[in-house]
């Protein structure tokens, strides 16, 4: 699968911290759009694995007004030292992670 690269602002959204989030810029998600028609598991949410800093981990996009939410996990906040309003740098591919 294609890796995204992207720069984005961490920001909050539907609860009290640590729910941090870094939204995917518009000009990928035609793409992911298309890679979540063989990789979604339904409702709307895509399994991704992205990688911030140092730490690589598994999640699920979050589908929000057409576009998506990249959950930043609280053991990565802690990892790479994110907090609300940093800006990162995120590779990321739609897909589960490759098996060991």
């Amino acid at each position: 699968m294609e890796t995204f690269r992207f720069g984005a602002e961490i920001i909050e959204w539907r609860g009290p911290a640590p729910f941090l989030f870094a939204v995917v810029p518009d000009e990928h998600i035609g793409a992911i759009r298309y890679a979540a028609m063989t990789a979604s598991y339904g409702w709307g949410v895509v399994p991704a694995v992205a990688t911030i800093g140092g730490t690589e981990f598994a999640t699920s996009l979050f589908p929000r007004d057409g576009s998506y939410l990249l959950p930043v996990k609280l053991a990565v906040q802690k990892a790479e030292s994110i907090g609300l309003g940093d800006r990162v740098a995120v590779a990321m591919r739609v897909g589960r992670p490759a098996a060991r």
